[in-house]
């Protein structure tokens, strides 16, 4: 099945089910930014990414599909834990392997509640484990700044990316999200990423929806100079239990 083809199936659905109440859960409006928000004390759920980067859209390879699944649990109203389990799929011109990729353990914390202070924040850190393990460790840390105003909703991202190891590498990266609520169970958004270390960034298009039983989130970007991929497209899904 042909992209646009995917895409027109995806966007069809989000309009047949945006009458469906939302749903009450760690819902995402954008895929690579997080948001102000936390897993409510005592309540879980399961949520499943996938993400292609294509190196060059001209050619179908190489390119790689990542698929993790997360358990997310809030611990209180302000602080949630979740691991996820990380699979890998690469595609050459010589061969193509699917393998395990690791996991990652990660906690948030909320300071205080919305609207509280001019600017809601959010705590993350993350601890990261390749299934090489001849590779180090990684520390990935994340200080969230979000904001809704009306309908809309901004968010920033500031990363830091510490290998864990006596000369390991760190990387300083950003997540930028602008989201627009059409309807209270359906968002559209533009979101920004990159890598300041690495020079590499990317802009593009999100949608979102939710219902009582699962949302959805959908998104691609496209890289904005030579150093990064031409295309990258990641979906969420999260059910809550």
């Amino acid at each position: 099945m042909s992209r646009i083809k995917i895409v027109c199936l995806i966007s069809a659905l989000f309009a047949i089910l945006s009458a469906v109440p939302p749903a009450y859960a760690d819902r995402r409006s954008y895929v690579w930014t997080y948001e102000y928000q936390t897993m409510p004390k005592g309540h879980a759920e399961i949520e499943y990414y996938l993400t292609e980067e294509q190196k060059n859209i001209e050619k179908a390879k190489p390119s790689t599909w990542k698929h993790w699944v997360e358990l997310e649990y809030g611990i209180t109203d302000h602080f949630d834990i979740s691991m996820y389990q990380q699979f890998k799929q690469s595609n050459t011109t010589s061969s193509n392997t699917f393998e395990y990729d690791g996991f990652k353990i990660r906690g948030r914390y909320r300071i205080l509640e919305k609207d509280k202070l001019p600017i809601d924040t959010l705590l993350y850190v993350e601890y990261i484990r390749n299934d090489n393990l001849e590779k180090p460790n990684v520390f990935d840390g994340k200080l969230i700044f979000a904001k809704d105003i009306w309908n809309f909703n901004v968010a920033y991202n500031q990363i830091i990316e510490q290998e864990l190891d006596s000369d390991g590498e760190t990387e300083h990266e950003y997540a930028v999200g602008l989201s627009y609520a059409i309807l209270p169970q359906f968002k559209i958004a533009l979101e920004s990423k990159g890598n300041y270390t690495d020079r590499k960034y990317y802009i593009g298009p999100t949608i979102a929806w939710s219902s009582h039983k699962f949302w959805a989130t959908i998104g691609a970007v496209g890289g904005l100079n030579k150093r990064s991929d031409d295309l990258q497209v990641r979906l969420l899904v999260g059910i809550p239990f």
